[in-house]
């Protein structure tokens, strides 16, 4: 990678830190700039993952509060989001990289509609929330496997996981949607760990271009931490999801 690809590089994940932190879909932004200079589709997932993780440790480390009350819950389905990413990172390096290569407009597809899905899903589970009575519901051990097939998803490509993982706990749980989402953030964040400690062994992450989008995420974070009250959250996230789909065609017609 050029000095000029590296400044890019850098300059997508600070928008990605940002559109995270207030809307969602940061990996529509970075995954397509890295194939966009040349990386082999695997290699750019695997360094997008490995570069976004501590994204994802932010979120959970800002709700650790709410999952405190959320004790037994954590103990059954973390470890099923670390099986979940491990089992996703593995199938992504045993997937050859013309048939991953195939599938990434739909992923990205796939991944924009997720997004574009996410604010109906939430005010869904906030009236599904105040139809219910307030009696809480043991915790379901059958929610072990559908998050845990949700977390395959998370590593083998990411980008929509929250939503699905959301959805799912919506299905199985009776509690808030601040509580849900808590747990949420923390499934992803051990599923999206999980996927970037075997990718850590792949020799396949581009190390240079995932230390600087690392910092520069981290920073794109926090920026979107403080402007949170201050942007509105649903264009971003329409602006990401148009990207996604204009990003889709432009491989499909590839």
């Amino acid at each position: 990678m050029t000095l000029l690809e590296f400044l890019l590089a850098g300059l997508g994940a600070f928008a990605a830190g940002l559109v995270n932190a207030l809307a969602g879909g940061g990996t529509l932004i970075t995954f397509p700039l890295l194939t966009a200079f040349g990386l082999p589709a695997v290699v750019a997932n695997v360094t997008n993952t490995v570069a976004l993780c501590l994204g994802y440790f932010g979120a959970t480390f800002a709700q650790r509060g709410l999952l405190k009350e959320q004790s037994k819950r954590l103990w059954l389905l973390v470890p099923a989001g670390v099986l979940g990413g491990l089992g996703g990172s593995l199938l992504l390096l045993n997937t050859g990289e013309r048939l991953f290569t195939e599938l990434v407009p739909w992923l990205i597809l796939l991944a924009s509609l997720l997004l574009a899905v996410g604010e109906p899903l939430k005010t869904w589970l906030r009236q599904k929330s105040a139809e219910r009575n307030a009696t809480k519901r043991g915790d379901k051990l059958i929610a072990f496997l559908p998050v845990g097939l949700s977390a395959v998803y998370g590593g083998y490509f990411g980008a929509g996981l929250s939503v699905i993982v959301l959805a799912v706990l919506g299905l199985f749980y009776n509690d808030s949607l601040t509580k849900l989402n808590a747990l949420k953030q923390a499934i992803a964040f051990a599923a999206n760990i999980a996927a970037a400690v075997v990718f850590l062994f792949s020799r396949q992450v581009i190390w240079g271009a995932a230390v600087v989008m690392m910092v520069c995420a981290l920073a794109g974070g926090a920026a979107g931490g403080k402007l949170a009250n201050k942007v509105n959250a649903s264009i971003l996230r329409w602006l990401v999801v148009g990207i996604g789909l204009a990003v889709a065609i432009i491989y499909f017609i590839k």
